[in-house]
């Protein structure tokens, strides 16, 4: 009989599982993966370490960094070229279906998920142009018709500032960063106190303006030296010193409830074999942790009462596979790194299918000095919610081509195939959205079921949002809330 058992053993699992381990509890991690880590993982490519997941954290109230530190890793934590990225899109009035009709322009600086601060500004017009930045200013001297809340990023721009904003500005990085469009977004997730900030200033733009000046000054993200798997690293160690047992290549199947609410405790049943439902051997714990992604944690949950099993009913939406593809090649014309950190491509542009490309090494130093002068990493991400996979059915090879193709498009440099060093693909799959509308709502029914069950907790960035940043804290929250039921505090 184990103190806390934890199932899943991504980043949410491995910082709860230490949090009650540092207590004195007995804890064992049951990952369904061959490797821990969930979507903080690494790859070995062309003889260079990389990141195949996330790759850094927002820096938003010091929290990830203050974890890190707490790992060891403290003077690890490094900041991105502040040359920021760059747009692909549509040429405004062109007819659209060749690459001639579509322009790159860099990504406007003083904005919040894209709109705008400054309307007329160089860098907004280059993007929108004169009608669309006139249109934008509009919102300036636009009442604010109704005082509440507006729950739809894309409804609200377009209400704003116009179409040409949503199309060219948010949209591209509304994909980009949630692989959602602008109008499923809920404003709330995605952009805290863009709502109220709209109504004490009056209009869209100064709502960003004063959320960009409140912000803390210099990067909005961070990164490790040596990439973030190196977050998990130093997880596993802490863990090792603790007693912690994790278990990979062990998916749950089952999650049942054997105790009572004065004495709680849990069984899980483990499958025989990695991929397959067919149970194998089963495993009690006084507590448990659920830290699998959304889909796997609703699924168990069905068989813990019938309150638990109504949660999956609720208007969850379609889960979303991304899938990435990751470059090495040697191409020294890209040493001048011609857009900047990346670039993010607007739905409909014609000649490419990938939906965000990040110029790796021209993002973070330390992957420049592993690869050396003239190498290059290039990482493009395909999949979009709602949609079927562009390249799901490709090949490897087919894959390899087209990534190559549309790096070339995106970054205005003819690539040879035949400098290719390395290439992988990484599908990060069965992904629920927490950002999208509806999402908080969602979130506090599954929060107030659990509540109610004594010996269980859950965590996960499907419920505490995107980024290390949501997903730590919450973390720590589920396991010290374990933890007092516990010892009895």
């Amino acid at each position: 009989m184990r103190d806390v058992l934890v199932i899943g053993g991504g980043v949410a699992g491995l910082v709860a599982a230490r949090a009650a381990a540092h207590v004195g509890l007995r804890v064992t991690v049951l990952e369904a993966a061959d490797a821990p880590g969930g979507a903080v993982a690494a790859h070995e490519l062309a003889g260079l370490t990389l990141d195949s997941g996330a790759e850094s954290f927002a820096v938003r109230r010091n929290t990830v960094a203050e974890f890190i530190d707490g790992l060891g890793l403290a003077g690890e934590v490094i900041a991105p070229n502040p040359a920021g990225a760059w747009l692909h899109l549509p040429a405004i009035g062109s007819a659209t279906g060749s690459a001639a009709a579509s322009v790159s322009v860099p990504l406007p600086q003083a904005g919040v998920l894209g709109i705008p601060g400054s309307p007329l500004a160089d860098d907004v017009r280059r993007v929108i142009g004169w009608g669309g930045a006139w249109r934008a200013y509009l919102d300036r001297l636009m009442p604010v018709l109704k005082i509440g809340r507006e729950h739809s990023l894309g409804d609200l721009v377009r209400k704003r500032m116009g179409r040409r904003v949503l199309e060219r500005l948010v949209e591209p990085v509304a994909g980009g960063v949630y692989s959602a469009s602008a109008a499923d977004l809920e404003i709330d997730v995605v952009a805290p106190g863009l709502n109220a900030a709209l109504t004490t200033t009056g209009s869209l733009s100064g709502a960003v303006t004063a959320m960009r000046s409140a912000a803390p000054a210099g990067s909005a993200i961070g990164g490790l030296r040596g990439g973030m798997s190196r977050l998990v690293d130093a997880l596993r160690a802490d863990l090792d010193l603790y007693g912690v047992e994790v278990l990979t290549g062990s998916p749950v199947t089952a999650l049942e409830r054997t105790g009572s609410d004065q004495e709680p405790s849990w069984r899980v049943t483990v499958a025989a074999e990695p991929g397959t439902a067919e149970p194998g051997s089963t495993m009690e714990g006084r507590f448990v942790i659920i830290a699998t992604p959304g889909a796997q944690a609703l699924r168990l949950l069905a068989g813990v009462t019938p309150e638990a099993a109504a949660l999956a009913s609720l208007d969850w939406p379609e889960a979303t596979a991304v899938e990435l593809a990751t470059i090495v090649i040697d191409a020294p014309a890209l040493d001048a790194h011609p857009r900047g950190t990346g670039v993010l491509v607007a739905v409909g542009t014609p000649g490419v299918t990938a939906k965000a490309l990040t110029h790796v090494s021209a993002k973070w130093a330390w992957v420049a000095e592993a690869a050396g002068p003239g190498r290059h990493v290039l990482r493009l991400s395909y999949g979009r919610a709602g949609q079927d996979s562009p390249v799901a059915r490709l090949s490897d090879d087919d894959f390899q081509a087209l990534a190559l193709r549309d790096a070339s498009a995106l970054l205005g440099v003819d690539l040879d195939p035949g400098a290719v060093r390395g290439f992988a693909r990484t599908l990060w799959g069965d992904t629920l959205s927490p950002a999208t509308i509806g999402a908080a709502d969602r979130v506090r029914r599954v929060r107030e079921t659990l509540d109610a069950i004594p010996g269980i907790d859950i965590t996960g960035a499907w419920l505490a949002g995107t980024g290390l940043a949501s997903v730590i804290p919450d973390a720590l929250a589920a396991s010290t809330r374990v933890r007092h039921a516990a010892l009895g505090l």
